[in-house]
């Protein structure tokens, strides 16, 4: 460095002297600065700074982790078949279809981060739903989670948002059946509808399901256990609108 500076200077027209006392000048702030850099007393203020480094670090990371993991999942079935992992803050981290009509409708709805209940409002808004329910085919919702409080609180919410809809069916399910239904290709709603149906019909496989319609499922569950003929008015003369529940803990 030295040698830098003498050289840059050198090239500087100016008195001998000044230029001596000006390189002398740098050379000694240079000197001043390093051993500043590497004085004791220095050492706990670069420790507290590369401490409060980590520990927002550390806060970040794990902010992101807790923001980004899914504590309750809620499982939307009508024909299209799509699932809302829920957070720890009731917000929506992820849709994901479990059918063709449920892949396109996730890829339409803009619910990302929204709070569930936001997300449900705007679940039964959408053209497609609307279109559904207003051809007499029925909506089941169900909600699932290891933490026992949160499911009851989403299911309640849910139950809210849909008060007064016609055909909607609200009702927790069974966490421990989530990776069986994801292993059939189906969303935990509707395994847990096709279940009930090949108790009744165990020739029904869960790809054949899979293609029925939730009010198809449920009318020929009516049919197999009460002899009521399939249509319009067979399962759904048991579904009182939006809130109905069925008790189905994990």
């Amino acid at each position: 460095m030295r040698d830098r500076i003498t050289a840059a200077l050198d090239q500087i027209r100016a008195e001998e002297g000044l230029k001596a006392r000006t390189n002398d000048y740098l050379m000694q702030q240079i000197r001043t600065g390093s051993e500043k850099r590497t004085m004791p007393g220095r050492r706990p203020a670069v420790a507290i700074l590369a401490a409060a480094c980590c520990l927002v670090l550390f806060v970040c990371v794990a902010g992101y982790r807790l923001y980004f993991t899914a504590t309750s999942a809620i499982s939307i079935d009508i024909n299209p078949s799509l699932e809302l992992q829920i957070n720890r803050f009731d917000r929506v981290i992820s849709v994901e279809g479990y059918n063709d009509d449920g892949m396109a409708l996730a890829q339409q709805l803009e619910i990302r981060f929204l709070d569930y209940q936001s997300a449900i409002e705007a679940i039964l808004e959408n053209e497609t739903v609307a279109d559904c329910l207003g051809r007499h085919e029925l909506l089941s919702i169900t909600v699932v989670g290891e933490d026992e409080d949160q499911s009851l609180k989403l299911l309640q919410g849910v139950q809210r948002c849909t008060a007064g809809q016609q055909n909607v069916h609200c009702h927790s399910g069974n966490a421990h059946e989530v990776e069986a239904a994801h292993q059939a290709g189906l969303s935990f709603g509707k395994y847990q509808a096709f279940l009930e149906l090949q108790a009744l019909d165990p020739s029904v496989t869960a790809e054949e399901a899979g293609r029925m319609t939730m009010r198809e499922i449920f009318d020929r569950i009516a049919q197999l256990t009460q002899g009521v003929p399939q249509g319009e008015g067979s399962a759904s003369s048991s579904w009182h609108g939006g809130g109905h529940h069925r008790g189905r803990h994990s």
